[in-house]
């Protein structure tokens, strides 16, 4: 487990969960054994915000990941119980996991889920994934919503060519008329 205690185990590993998948912290809290299909390799968030039901990726790491958890706590039903097991945890002690987890990593910066969300969009615009992509991804209902939300990263400006300048290489490289 690792954070070292049932409940930061199991937070963290929501956390963590949560970042590789963009979920919200209410999201990560109400996944379910059943949502996790490894045949497809895709997380089912059934009524995110919105009320809406999505797919977002399952990375075969982050099924390797899940499937740890699984063997070393045997949930039933919810991925991640509350205390009394029945009900599943609280979006205060995935957050309070996450902020200890922080502390632990001696983070300086201010860490929440929310932050990593930001960082998991910041990064697959990184890497050049469709803004509509990661729309559905993160589960916005306007396209506007994903733009302000993912900002747009340093690395990403600095690779966009102008289109003047594209021009000019390509008169530079053209061979001189003979």
């Amino acid at each position: 487990m690792p954070l070292g205690c049932r409940a930061g185990a199991e937070v963290q590993g929501g956390a963590e969960r949560g970042l590789r998948a963009g979920l919200r912290a209410a999201e990560v809290i109400s996944l379910k054994i059943g949502d996790i299909d490894s045949k497809r390799m895709v997380i089912r968030v059934e009524q995110g915000k919105g009320r809406q039901d999505r797919y977002v990726m399952l990375s075969p790491h982050l099924l390797e990941l899940l499937r740890d958890w699984w063997r070393a706590a045997r949930p039933q039903g919810w991925l991640f119980p509350g205390r009394d097991r029945v009900q599943p945890m609280t979006t205060r002690q995935l957050n309070r996991a996450c902020h200890a987890a922080a502390q632990r990593a001696e983070i300086d910066k201010r860490v929440s889920l929310h932050t990593l969300r930001h960082s998991f969009a910041t990064h697959l615009l990184e890497q050049n994934i469709d803004i509509r992509v990661i729309q559905v991804l993160l589960g916005h209902a306007k396209l506007d919503t994903t733009a302000l939300y993912t900002r747009v990263a340093t690395k990403t400006i600095r690779e966009v060519m102008s289109p003047l300048e594209h021009i000019a290489r390509k008169v530079e490289r053209a061979e001189p008329p003979a």
